[in-house]
C-alpha cells in the first residue's frame, strides 16, 4: 500500500502548481456549463476540447479533458432538476426526483444533494480505480491476439445490448456500422489499402476526432434545434441548511456506497456509459428502499442514487480505458484518442511504460471533484442564467467549434467533410432511435479486432479452433454467445416463463 500512497503523493505534488490549478478551475466550470445546457453532451465537450489541446503539454491536456468530463456529467443535473430536461443522457434518472423536489420548493436542497452525491460517487470510483486498475493491467499483460479479439468483440456486443435494451438488434447494427468504418484505409499488418473508394484522403482511414465531433457535436446541434424550448420550474426555493443536507446524505449512506460501486462496475463494462450507471443505481436503491413509494415523486434517496451512480461511472470507465485500451464510455473513447495524441499509450503496457499515469489521473479526478463541489454549491444562480441562453445563439457557436476543431488538428478540409458526414448520419440514426455508443466503440475497437483476428490466424496457421481453446478466450466466447442468445425475444420469454413456473410450483408446494 505504501508505494500507492507514495505515487499519489508524488502526483499530487507535481500537479499542485498555480497554472495547473487555474486549468482545473476553468475546465471544470466549462464542463459544468456544457453539461447543463440541453443539447450539449459530455462527449461533445471532450471531443471539441481535445481539438484545442494539441499545443498543451501532456499533463495539462489530460487534466483539462478530465475536468471537462467530470464537470459535464455533473452539470447535466442542473437542467434535469430545474427544467426537467436532462442536460446529458446521464442525468435522465436525476430528473425523476429532482424536478418534483423543485416543485415542492426544495430546489436548493435538490441541487445540493445532487452535488454532494456526485462528489461521493466520483470519490468511490477513484478509490476503485486505484485498487483495480494496476492488477487488471498486470493480468491483461498475459493477453494475446486471441484474447484481444474476443475482448473487442465482447465490448461491441455488450455495448449494443445494454445501451438499447428495448431493441438490442439496433445496438448490434450500430456496432457493425462502426466496425465497417474502422475497416476503411490501410490495414494494420501489411498496410494494404481497403475500401477507400478511390479517394486518396481515405488511405489512412477515418480519423476518430472528426468522426466523434460529427456524431456527438454536429448531430446534437441538429437534434437540439428540433426540440421545443424548455421553461424553468416556477417555484421559490428556500436555501438548503447544511445540517439538513448532511443529515439527508448520512441517512442514505448505504445507498451512496451501493450506487458508487454499481456505477464504477458499470463503467468497467466497455462502452456502456453513465446513463446505465444512473439507472442501475436508481433501480437498486428503489428495490432496497423503505421509502420506495416516494421514488419519482421527489425522493431524496432516488436523487442521490442517480447522481452518485452516474458520477461513479467516470473513474470506472477509465479502468478499462487505461489498462486494456477499451473505452468504458463514449467520452472515454475520445480520451483514448487524446491520450495517443499526447504520447500516452493505453493498454496492458501502461504499468511498464508509464507506471505513474494511473495515479496521476486519479489525482486529476480528485482535483476535478473538489472544483465540481465548490462550483456546484456556490454558483447555482449563475447556472440558472446560463440555462436561459436561447438555442438560436448557442447552437451556431457550437457548430462553429465543430468545424474549427477537426480542421485545427490536421489542417485538412477532408476532415471537415468527415465531420459533416458523421453529423448527418448520426442525426438520422438518433431519429431512428439507434444508440451512438456501439457505433463509436466499433470505430475504436475495429482496428484491434481486425489485427487480433488476423494475427491469431497467422499464429495458428489458419486454425480457428485456437480462438476457443485458451481459457480466457473460451470464457469471452461463452459470454458473447449467451448475450446474443438472451437478446432474442423468444428466448427471454421462455426463460421468464420457466422462472414463473418454478415460482408457482414452489408456492404450491408451500401451501401443501
Amino acid at each position: 500500500m505504501t508505494p500507492v500512497i507514495d505515487a499519489l503523493a508524488s502526483a499530487f505534488a507535481e500537479l499542485t502548481t498555480p497554472m495547473m490549478l487555474f486549468n482545473v478551475v476553468w475546465a471544470t466550470l466549462l464542463g459544468i456549463f456544457v453539461g447543463a445546457l440541453p443539447g450539449l453532451t459530455a462527449t461533445m465537450g471532450v471531443a471539441l476540447l481535445t481539438t484545442l489541446t494539441y499545443s498543451l503539454d501532456r499533463n495539462t491536456a489530460i487534466m483539462v479533458l478530465i475536468c471537462m468530463y467530470v464537470g459535464a456529467i455533473y452539470g447535466g443535473s442542473r437542467s434535469a432538476i430545474l427544467l426537467n430536461i436532462p442536460g446529458t443522457p446521464a442525468s435522465a434518472a436525476t430528473a425523476l426526483d429532482g424536478f418534483p423536489l423543485v416543485r415542492k420548493g426544495k430546489g436548493s436542497l435538490a441541487m445540493a444533494i445532487a452535488t454532494l452525491g456526485s462528489m461521493l460517487g466520483t470519490l468511490v470510483g477513484i478509490a476503485m480505480l486505484v485498487l483495480i486498475a494496476p492488477p487488471l493491467a498486470e493480468a491483461a499483460f498475459g493477453f494475446g491476439s486471441y484474447e484481444f479479439f474476443w475482448l473487442a468483440l465482447f465490448g461491441i456486443i455488450i455495448s449494443g445490448q445494454l445501451t438499447h435494451s428495448g431493441e438490442p438488434l439496433k445496438g448490434y447494427m450500430a456496432g457493425l456500422i462502426g466496425l465497417s468504418v474502422a475497416m476503411i484505409g490501410s490495414e494494420g499488418i501489411h498496410s494494404y489499402v481497403r475500401f477507400n473508394f478511390g479517394i486518396q484522403q481515405m488511405n489512412g482511414g477515418i480519423e476518430l476526432i472528426p468522426a466523434m465531433v460529427g456524431a456527438f457535436g454536429f448531430a446534437e446541434v441538429l437534434f437540439a434545434m428540433t426540440l421545443p424550448a424548455a421553461e424553468l420550474a416556477k417555484s421559490k426555493s428556500v436555501p438548503a441548511p447544511l445540517k439538513e443536507l448532511f443529515s439527508s446524505v448520512w441517512r442514505y449512506k448505504r445507498t451512496v456506497l451501493e450506487s458508487g460501486i454499481i456505477g464504477t462496475l458499470v463503467g468497467i463494462i466497455p462502452g456502456v456509459g453513465e446513463d446505465i450507471g444512473a439507472w442501475g443505481s436508481y433501480a437498486a436503491a428503489k428495490r432496497h428502499s423503505k421509502e420506495r413509494a416516494e421514488f419519482g415523486k421527489g425522493s431524496q434517496e432516488g436523487l442521490i442514487a442517480a447522481e452518485t451512480g452516474n458520477s461513479a461511472v467516470v473513474p470506472g470507465s477509465l479502468i478499462p480505458t487505461l489498462t486494456l485500451g477499451v473505452p468504458g464510455s463514449a467520452s472515454a473513447a475520445v480520451l483514448i484518442a487524446a491520450l495517443f495524441l499526447h504520447g500516452v499509450r493505453p493498454g496492458p503496457m501502461i504499468m511498464f511504460d508509464q507506471p505513474d499515469m494511473i495515479y496521476t489521473i486519479a489525482v486529476m479526478l480528485i482535483f476535478a471533484t473538489i472544483a465540481m463541489g465548490v462550483f456546484g454549491m456556490a454558483l447555482t444562480p449563475l447556472f440558472v442564467r446560463v440555462l436561459q441562453i436561447p438555442r438560436t445563439i448557442l447552437m451556431p457557436m457550437v457548430f462553429t467549434l465543430c468545424v474549427i476543431g477537426p480542421y485545427a488538428l490536421s489542417q485538412r478540409i477532408f476532415d471537415i467533410w468527415v465531420m459533416f458526414a458523421f453529423g448527418v448520419g448520426g442525426y438520422i440514426l438518433r431519429r431512428l432511435n439507434y444508440p451512438m455508443a456501439p457505433l463509436v466503440l466499433g470505430i475504436i475497437l475495429g482496428a484491434l479486432l481486425d489485427k487480433s483476428l488476423r494475427r491469431g490466424l497467422i499464429l495458428s496457421n489458419g486454425d480457428i479452433t485456437a480462438f476457443f481453446t485458451r481459457p480466457v478466450s473460451a470464457g469471452f466466447a461463452v459470454l458473447i454467445a449467451l448475450t446474443i442468445l438472451f437478446s432474442i425475444p423468444a428466448v427471454r420469454r421462455l426463460a421468464s416463463f420457466k422462472r414463473w413456473r418454478g415460482n408457482a410450483n414452489g408456492e404450491d408446494a408451500n401451501t401443501k
